[in-house]
């Protein structure tokens, strides 16, 4: 069992960064990826970045390649996702997720476990 834990949205203006944290708590010792998601209103939910279990691999949807950054820390259990020049159209409720296994997935459905959210606004 995995449960996740979003922080860190709130409201910016366009070229402003914030950074969202992924607390994650697990009891079974599963290796997993990590990967954050976004959904505006009215739009899917759509893949925005993923790290593997070592950290060493990573994947970034192309609208936000360059700006956003994923990383994880596990002596604090936390995986972070540092945005930078963000745009109104990033605005969306970004979720963490837990898959367990190996890479760093884009697939949603290869994802298990899954956080509340939290909302991230940008003003132009």
């Amino acid at each position: 069992q995995v449960q996740l834990a979003e922080s860190g949205g709130g409201l910016v203006q366009a070229g402003g960064s914030l950074r969202l944290y992924c607390e994650v708590s697990e009891r079974t010792y599963t290796t997993y990826a990590v990967g954050w998601f976004r959904q505006a209103p009215g739009k899917e939910r759509e893949f925005v970045a993923a790290v593997s279990w070592s950290g060493g691999s990573t994947d970034y949807a192309d609208s936000v390649k360059g700006r956003f950054t994923i990383s994880r820390d596990h002596a604090k259990n936390t995986v972070y996702l540092q945005m930078n020049s963000l745009k109104p159209e990033d605005t969306a409720i970004y979720y963490c997720a837990a898959a367990p296994g190996v890479g760093a997935p884009r697939i949603d459905s290869r994802y298990s476990y899954w956080g509340q959210g939290t909302q991230v606004t940008v003003s132009s």
